[in-house]
């Protein structure tokens, strides 16, 4: 998980943001990178290249061409779950929800096709049904670490930090040093405002040799609110194309300038060290 075009503009609404950033990834990265993983193959037209690099003119137009595809096959597993993740990375989440409601029809028992409906509910906001969905989707005896970091992130903004936390610790303990469990659990952190805690928890994800853009753009995140900005900007900058630095940088601005909820922040975090 953006973890990304959602953050805040006010404290409280900054930490709104954050919590439906991670469960749009399980979940977290800044402007123009949520929820971009690479698309299942199958019958569906294929990309040019990866979604992860299209800008958002793209990004419509591969919406528009899978979306007619699983139009003419609305029983297509893989086209439904790859035009329901790109209607989410372009916005669209109540169509994305719709799409996945139907696939789930078609699929019930399918547990990739429940962790994608149960993202997509939560995406919509419909946290508690996501959160069933969710648990339905996993099996004891099989537990998949991308379900426990998705409901990890779902319990976040749910308010409920302690389960959300036990749920990444659970999804590290069967995937260790997962970068983006790690960066839940640091974002997870930064909801409550203790901003020393989830820089550690988003370095540590951003060391991992797989650590992707989205990592470092929460880490950015973390820092910035400290009132580190050069530092900021600069883990900001990383691994991207100009066009892609350049909105992230701009995105990291606004949202740290956004009625000095950073102050506020770095400002509550300072009083727990004293």
């Amino acid at each position: 998980m953006t973890m990304q075009d959602t953050f805040s503009l006010s404290l409280c609404r900054l930490a709104t943001g954050v919590a439906v950033a991670m469960v749009a990834l399980s979940l977290s990265a800044c402007a123009g990178q949520q929820g971009r993983k690479e698309l299942t193959t199958g019958s569906i037209p294929k990309l040019t290249r990866p979604a992860q690099s299209m800008n958002a003119t793209e990004l419509a137009a591969a919406a528009e061409r899978i979306g007619k595809a699983y139009e003419r096959n609305p029983k297509d597993r893989e086209a439904g779950l790859n035009y329901a993740n790109l209607l989410r990375m372009t916005g669209r989440n109540e169509q994305a929800l719709a799409v996945m409601q139907q696939v789930a029809i078609y699929h019930p028992a399918d547990r990739e096709v429940l962790g994608a409906y149960g993202k997509a509910q939560a995406a919509a906001g419909q946290l508690e049904q996501a959160l069933a969905t969710i648990s339905r989707a996993q099996t004891p005896d099989r537990p998949d670490w991308k379900l426990k970091s998705a409901e990890g992130a779902i319990l976040d903004q749910l308010g409920r930090s302690a389960e959300a936390r036990l749920r990444y610790r659970e999804a590290l303990d069967l995937k260790p040093n997962e970068p983006s469990v790690f960066s839940n659990l640091g974002m997870s952190y930064l909801l409550s405002k203790d901003l020393r805690t989830a820089e550690t928890y988003l370095k540590s994800a951003a060391s991992q040799p797989d650590a992707g853009s989205s990592v470092r753009q929460n880490l950015a995140l973390a820092v910035g609110l400290q009132g580190r900005f050069q530092e900021a900007e600069a883990i900001a900058r990383q691994e991207l194309t100009a066009e892609q630095a350049e909105a992230n940088v701009a995105y990291l601005r606004s949202m740290l300038s956004q009625q000095g909820a950073w102050k506020q922040l770095a400002k509550a975090d300072e009083a727990k060290a004293d």
